[in-house]
């Protein structure tokens, strides 16, 4: 997968993930410091909204666009805003943004979610943009690397994916 940052090509580290794939476990941490295992999210409805940092302007947006599309969204649907931003900010930047309905996870320590999805920037150390959607049965039925890092993802075919796995 190609992708930039202002125009620079840049280089993805992991398997690139793919529609069918099933979705690569990972731990990750939660804002709490508490540990986040992506094998407790058997039997739901995933998306997970990669983005670089929480405290860029179109990261911020993601982040919001995701949780205000949760409360229309049944209860079999769980949505992760996925950075390597240490969970400090990220609980800084929910409470302050009044971020309840989608979940924030920090993938800083062992950037296992950037290597198994294929989201890690390897020159950055960033994670790239995107949404994954997994299915019930863990299989990705969803996926967009966003080619120029400061765009925004499209929205309305990740949650177009989701309303047809929950219908």
């Amino acid at each position: 997968m190609n992708i930039k940052f202002n125009g620079q090509p840049l280089t993805l580290v992991g398997k690139e993930i793919r529609v069918g794939d099933k979705a690569p476990e990972f731990k990750s941490v939660n804002p709490d410091l508490s540990e986040f295992n992506s094998e407790d999210l058997k039997g739901k409805i995933v998306v997970y909204s990669v983005a670089p940092s929480i405290d860029t302007g179109v990261c911020a947006i993601q982040a919001r666009t995701f949780n205000e599309k949760a409360t229309q969204l049944s209860d079999d649907v769980v949505i992760y805003t996925v950075t390597v931003d240490l969970p400090f900010a990220q609980g800084r930047f929910c409470a302050a943004e009044g971020i309840e309905n989608a979940k924030i996870i920090s993938d800083y320590k062992d950037r296992e979610f950037g290597e198994k999805y294929g989201f890690l920037i390897d020159e950055l150390k960033l994670l790239s943009r995107g949404v994954v959607v997994v299915d019930r049965e863990g299989i990705v039925k969803y996926v967009e690397y966003v080619e120029e890092v400061t765009n925004e993802v499209n929205f309305d075919a990740a949650l177009k994916a989701v309303e047809e796995l929950n219908a």
